[in-house]
């Protein structure tokens, strides 16, 4: 099933660095890259995504410092990844991944970053 991006609450970046993120699902431990993120959720690669509607505990590094949170999956593809909403995060590590979005998005829209 293809997502529609307009559907989006927030917008999905890409990181200029490569993202790990940690995942906890019950007393699993696992970390994963991320290929995209926004304040509303990211695509996690995995090659064994939890099936939709799992829960899981979030936690990955920003140049602003940690961020973790609660997400729920969305939307798996086996051998690919996973699409997580984020659905509860503390109000100083949301700050912190709001204010790194917004330094990703500006560098994304500046000519420099584009040449």
């Amino acid at each position: 099933m293809t997502e529609n991006p307009e559907r989006r609450r927030y917008r999905r970046l890409e990181s200029s660095k490569k993202l790990l993120a940690a995942w906890k699902l019950g007393t699993q431990k696992y970390v994963s890259t991320v290929e995209n993120l926004g304040l509303g959720g990211l695509f996690i690669r995995t090659e064994n995504p939890p099936k939709a509607g799992t829960t899981l505990q979030l936690l990955f590094n920003t140049p602003e410092g940690e961020v973790r949170g609660l997400a729920a999956v969305r939307n798996c593809s086996p051998g690919e990844g996973m699409r997580v909403a984020i659905v509860s995060m503390e109000p100083e590590h949301r700050a912190r991944l709001d204010r790194w979005l917004r330094k990703l998005s500006a560098q994304e829209e500046s000519p420099i970053a584009r040449a």
